[in-house]
């Protein structure tokens, strides 16, 4: 049944049939085995399995509709529905891919997602996991680049009087940006022709991508909590608008703006402008014209590192020349005060210390010798061994005596019981049954000691030595 017209239906519609099929057979086939043999779904068992299936089956798709019940958590992720004229589905877009969002949804707004189809679990619903979210209107990404840059040009990022210059001398360079791509050969190239001395640190991160404009912030938090580098070069080569949007989030734009060290913004190509050129305090127009910026020709360094030079030497001769009458007169008190003959000095007295301290090591040991072994007799004397061998002693001897008297006090009790029973039998009414005596109860079981108390036609007991018999009344007599 679920395979009539199996064609007609959608990838997902396909992929939950085929999931409900197979649950069916294995079912059906567990069925034939037996009771004992069924294979019982739990339903987390179910919607983790459905759940599997479905990421299994569709990779990554793009979607575009209208956005409804938009909620941000206070966790940072955001839930809302996704919907168009005939249906919608719920999308969730954790924190870590919202944050790198160009945009925040809002209810009734036209957007392209990127997301991964899924499964909530608890609640056994299908899903969309949004990775991607982008305006889906025309120029949006015109407007938001505007709304930027509006937005930092009111709160003074953009003002010319914040911006710093490049430091004289620069001696550690930091560049952020892919380490594989070709604006860091550029730099290099030209830091190796003009200032081969000059250090490079390099902070890696992705320049294109959603997740592009994360790492650059992590990058150049990386650097300015380092501290390490006197200037920062941060761009990459040119490409498309959206390949150089990670240049225009918000964000990174706020993080250039805070650098405790000078930031040379060098995005792209010549027409290329970004929203990290405006907040940088200079704007290269290449990765290459950046490096030139930042380094002097080494022509005027060789010059000025000459002119450096004879200065400090000049400067070293008059040093020299003034100290030398000092460094004569400390010779002299050195020479007087010779360390030679200090150190021979301390070397006897620690050699008197050394024998000292032998002596008395040993005269403790002769002593400490002295105690064990008078310990050791004390000990020997008090050993527990031998007082536990006479109790042990003392305790066989009593269990003995303990035997004997138990033996004597049992036979006198024998004796005392057997004398009570003979004087028991000789007053038992039974030893008198059996000279020939009776016993004779009424009907209430009283003993019956005088006939008066009979009457005629009276039903009598009578117990003998052997047996008992029953007799009715027929006469008395006193």
């Amino acid at each position: 049944m679920l395979r009539r017209n199996f064609s007609a239906f959608s990838p997902l519609e396909q992929t939950i049939f085929y999931f409900c099929d197979r649950v069916r057979r294995k079912v059906q086939a567990t069925s034939d085995i037996g009771m004992q043999n069924k294979d019982i779904y739990t339903v987390s068992r179910l919607n983790s399995e459905v759940r599997m299936v479905l990421e299994q089956q569709f990779q990554r798709i793009w979607l575009q509709g209208e956005v409804s019940n938009f909620v941000a958590a206070a966790s940072g992720h955001w839930y809302f529905s996704l919907k168009d004229s005939g249906a919608q589905v719920k999308v969730a877009m954790f924190r870590q891919s919202n944050r790198m969002a160009s945009i925040k949804p809002q209810n009734g707004q036209q957007v392209l997602i990127k997301a991964r189809i899924s499964v909530y679990e608890p609640r056994g619903e299908y899903q969309l996991l949004a990775e991607l979210l982008e305006d889906a209107g025309s120029g949006a990404l015109q407007l938001q680049f505007e709304q930027v840059k509006a937005r930092l040009l009111a709160e003074g990022f953009l003002a010319s009087e914040r911006k710093r210059p490049l430091p004289a001398m620069i001696q550690r360079l930091g560049v952020v940006t892919s380490p594989t791509g070709a604006a860091i050969r550029d730099i290099l190239t030209v830091l190796k022709r003009r200032a081969p001395g000059m250090q490079v640190i390099i902070y890696p991160s992705l320049v294109q991508g959603a997740s592009a404009a994360g790492q650059l912030c992590q990058a150049l938090s990386l650097a300015y909590q380092r501290n390490e580098v006197d200037a920062i070069i941060i761009g990459r080569g040119g490409g498309s608008l959206e390949d150089l949007w990670c240049f225009n989030d918000e964000q990174l734009a706020r993080l250039v703006a805070k650098s405790p060290v000078p930031i040379v913004s060098a995005v792209g190509h010549e027409i290329d402008v970004t929203i990290s050129d405006f907040v940088a305090d200079i704007r290269a127009a290449t990765p290459s014209a950046a490096a030139e910026l930042v380094s002097s020709d080494q022509l005027h360094l060789l010059e000025r590192l000459q002119r450096l030079q004879r200065a400090l030497v000049q400067a070293q001769r008059q040093q020299l020349q003034r100290f030398a009458p000092k460094v004569a007169q400390l010779a002299q008190r050195l020479q007087a005060r010779h360390p030679s003959r200090q150190l021979q000095q301390q070397q006897q007295r620690l050699d008197e210390l050394g024998s000292q301290l032998l002596r008395r090591l040993q005269q403790r040991l002769q002593q400490l010798a002295l105690q064990q072994a008078s310990l050791s007799r004390q000990l020997s004397a008090l050993s527990p061994a031998k007082k536990l061998q006479q109790h042990q002693q003392q305790l066989a001897q009593q269990q003995r005596l303990l035997g004997r008297a138990m033996q004597q006090r049992l036979q006198q009790q024998q004796q005392r019981w057997q004398l009570l029973l003979a004087r028991l039998d000789t007053v038992s009414p039974l030893a008198t049954l059996a000279r020939g005596y009776s016993i004779s109860f009424d009907e209430q079981n009283q003993v019956i000691t005088n006939s008066a108390a009979l009457e005629k036609g009276q039903l009598v007991h009578t117990k003998l030595a052997q047996g008992s018999f029953v007799a009715r009344v027929t006469a008395t007599e006193r």
